[in-house]
């Protein structure tokens, strides 16, 4: 499990293919991975992989491998991936640590693009299209990961959605340099997920966002009555 707070950006050194799929090389900075352990949980690029092997580079960079079977390279984006590519990390979450995003679980979704990019002051809006069986999961102040960053849905219309990044995302994720076409992972929040299936099956004739929004009224009685 992941917050979607991304730790670092990694270098991808070397990709390897193999008959179960492929091996990625990467090289990110000794702290804070400088304490990998071998069957660690890593998120790259959002995706939950393995630690395979590990090694210290020099005080200041470490190189580990990970294995991508061919189920996850053709749901995410991570069989695009090529020597020097940038790709976000993160370590798994503690019990101890603090949840400043939302719970990840590092299964991909679906792939998004990006559809609209648009500078809001010193922030940067970005619209993204995903796969119309995904929509039903997003909810306007929801959240989703995009590439395994933690961010707020500010708006949704269909199978598109809009999140804010500010100046902080933009210098420390790859996010900044997102552009119009740009291929991201999409996880969509997991309690949501849950929340849809258990009321789907309760009532399979009323669609998932109707159900979704009819939980949110029941849970804030005051507000929805006062609209």
């Amino acid at each position: 499990m992941f917050t979607g707070l991304v730790s670092a950006v990694g270098t991808v050194l070397r990709v390897e293919k193999k008959s179960d799929g492929k091996t990625f090389h990467i090289e990110a900075p000794a702290p804070p991975y400088d304490d990998l352990q071998l069957g660690e949980s890593i998120a790259v690029m959002g995706t939950c992989l393995t630690v395979e092997q590990f090694t210290p580079l020099a005080d200041t960079k470490v190189t580990f491998t990970c294995t991508a079977g061919y189920e996850t390279l053709e749901l995410t984006t991570l069989g695009e991936l090529k020597p020097n590519s940038k790709v976000h990390l993160e370590r798994a979450l503690r019990l101890a640590d603090r949840l400043g995003g939302h719970l990840v679980s590092g299964h991909v979704d679906g792939i998004g693009h990006v559809v609209g990019v648009r500078d809001v002051g010193v922030s940067r809006e970005l619209r993204f299209q995903i796969p119309t069986h995904l929509q039903n999961h997003l909810i306007q102040k929801g959240s989703v990961a995009v590439d395994g960053v933690s961010l707020t849905i500010t708006a949704v219309h269909n199978n598109e959605f809009s999140v804010m990044i500010i100046p902080h995302t933009q210098q420390e994720t790859l996010l900044g340099a997102a552009r119009r076409g740009t291929k991201v992972n999409i996880e969509t929040d997991i309690i949501g997920k849950y929340v849809v299936r258990m009321l789907g099956e309760s009532n399979p004739q009323i669609s998932d966002g109707r159900r979704l929004e009819g939980l949110l009224q029941e849970l804030n009685p005051i507000s929805s009555s006062s609209e």
